[in-house]
């Protein structure tokens, strides 16, 4: 009896990073798909593709999100195996993919080893160790700025106001520590 087939959906905007991954988890046995955006995704899956895996990016060109993406694709098919891919990772964009049908977060650099254990892992780890460093002022500023994003559908204009703070400031605070 063979095995069904594993078909992945990458959706990642950097085009070199989605053509090395492609290429890796081709040569795994996977029927590899990229799209860029939500936009693509979205004709991507009207046109009838039903991926088995996806690996999102939080943070897509123009401002779009990663969220978004899983969201569609739980939406699609609730059985679709996600992973979001981030290289500027926050507890609250964490929980959000994670409520939002995403089965595991995983923070760059992770490599195609790393992506498909998440796709193994149904369960959560009732035995992972504890971290023992508490969160600095900045750490907790940076979360509570992602929370705002998050919950404004990464609008900045909406998130500077949720935070009571000038859009140019929370802009500046964004580029000096770039959401992926």
């Amino acid at each position: 009896m063979t095995p069904p087939p594993r078909r992945l959906l990458i959706v990642e905007d950097d085009a070199a990073f989605a053509r090395t991954l492609a290429r890796s988890f081709e040569r795994r046995g996977y029927a590899v798909s990229t799209v860029n955006g939500l936009d693509p995704l979205q004709a991507a899956l009207a046109e009838g593709a039903a991926p088995t895996h996806a690996v999102v990016d939080l943070k897509l060109a123009g401002g779009s999100s990663g969220l978004a993406c899983v969201k569609a694709l739980h939406a699609h098919d609730p059985a679709i195996v996600i992973v979001v891919l981030t290289g500027y990772a926050s507890i609250a964009t964490a929980v959000e993919a994670i409520k939002l049908g995403a089965r595991h977060y995983l923070a760059k650099p992770s490599n195609t080893d790393d992506i498909e254990a998440a796709f193994e892992r149904a369960g959560g780890d009732a035995d992972v160790a504890l971290g023992q460093r508490q969160s600095s002022i900045k750490t907790l500023e940076w979360e509570h700025i992602h929370e705002a994003l998050a919950a404004a559908d990464f609008n900045i204009s909406e998130a500077a106001r949720q935070l009571g703070m000038h859009r140019r400031t929370l802009a500046r605070k964004l580029e000096k520590r770039r959401v992926k």
